[in-house]
């Protein structure tokens, strides 16, 4: 069997033996990390909560001025700088398990809750287990598209996608209201492929979670403002559409510019672990940047290195980076990567290209990659739920 994707140049064949030298590489990049996590690591998530924090209870506490236009200004930057950071380089990483390691009960991945509607659990099993399993295959991976958008040549064109920009839009807003209802698969609902009964269960932790967030941003924090209360209202509306935009765009970038493959159940049946690292590595994008947009990106910038090892500390991406792109560069395969505004570009191009039908869409130019596998590979590749932070 192989995975291809043609250019004009001619693809790239790696052999079976060449994968599996890849799989060992990683393996080995993996390990030691892991045996050298310790004592700096402990110190950079504990900086970041007292950050996060800090920033929350500035936000708070200006919003008590928010009369005045600059101290409301700046209330909505720290408030947009905590929901971040709790949204990206903690909650995000944590519910993945990157911290179980430490035995800290706030950093436990089973039972963490983040600022956002999305319960937690509900997130892990959309993205920790359906995600990271099937990155980037038709029919497993519902991150395609998110059930909304036309975001890959290989779904199938209708009317509906004439309006996949406004889609996009709406859900760049709304991202964690998009995100909470992910796991609903609400388009298999108006299918008729899933009745509502069946997510009863689902709909009542959202109801839950999203009551909780709603009271605490819209009702309590603005009453307790007294007077001020649709300053510190509109403030707090603020601060979570700056995080949506945010935690969209660097999201987007990493999983949709340019260059990233997507493929078929059948292609990556019965995957070995090299098979399936080097499928995380054709399927995702970096961004580049400065250390503190790193931070603020939870470190999903690197999302080439979080692909391939998403139980690791984020922290330890920037470290690692290198050495994966020599791996790239050493066979051939790419490595997507490239500033913010010129992912983000090729993105919303892709988005606009793809609401056109395929006679007026084009058809993009891929890298040409082809994976022989062995005959011999019959384990099929369920990655360990430790690994992905899944419970």
């Amino acid at each position: 069997m192989a995975i291809l994707t043609e250019t004009k140049d001619g693809p790239l064949v790696l052999s079976p033996e060449q994968v599996e030298e890849i799989g060992r590489a990683l393996d080995e990049l993996r390990e030691r990390i892991t045996a050298d996590l310790g004592e700096k690591d402990r110190e950079y998530i504990y900086s970041i909560i007292k950050a996060q924090r800090g920033f929350e209870i500035a936000g708070r506490g200006l919003m008590y001025l928010g009369f005045l236009p600059p101290f409301w200004l700046a209330g909505v930057a720290a408030l947009s700088l905590s929901k971040i950071l709790d949204n990206m380089e903690i909650g995000h990483n944590v519910m993945h398990g990157q911290w179980d390691w430490m035995r800290e009960p706030g950093l436990n991945s089973r039972v963490f809750e983040w600022d956002t509607v999305c319960p937690a659990d509900q997130w892990k099993h959309s993205h920790n287990y359906m995600h990271h399993t099937y990155t980037n295959i038709h029919g497993r991976d519902r991150d395609i598209g998110y059930g909304v958008l036309r975001i890959d040549e290989a779904q199938e064109w209708n009317p509906y996608y004439l309006g996949n920009p406004v889609y996009a839009f709406a859900l760049m807003m709304l991202f964690e209201w998009g995100v909470m209802m992910h796991d609903l698969e609400a388009d298999n609902i108006i299918k008729g492929k899933r009745s509502w009964s069946d997510v009863k269960r689902l709909l009542g932790g959202q109801w839950r979670k999203a009551g909780k967030q709603v009271l605490k941003d819209y009702v309590a924090f603005p009453l307790l403002s007294g007077p001020l209360f649709l300053s510190t209202l509109a403030g707090n509306v603020t601060a979570n559409l700056v995080r949506n935009v945010w935690a969209y765009s660097i999201i987007f970038c990493g999983h949709f510019p340019s260059g990233v493959q997507t493929f078929t159940e059948e292609e990556t049946a019965q995957e070995s672990r090299g098979e399936w690292y080097v499928r995380q590595m054709l399927g995702s994008a970096n961004i580049t940047g400065s250390k503190l947009f790193h931070i603020l990106s939870g470190n999903l910038s690197h999302q080439i290195e979080h692909h391939l090892f998403p139980d690791l500390p984020a922290n330890r991406y920037p470290e690692i980076a290198p050495e994966v792109r020599a791996l790239c560069e050493k066979y051939g395969l790419p490595y997507n990567t490239g500033p913010l505004s010129r992912q983000i570009g090729s993105v919303w191009g892709k988005i606009f290209r793809l609401a056109l039908p395929p006679a007026l869409a084009g058809k993009a130019a891929q890298p040409g990659v082809i994976v022989m596998r062995s005959s011999s590979s019959t384990n099929e590749r369920q990655p360990d739920p430790s690994e992905a932070g899944v419970e």
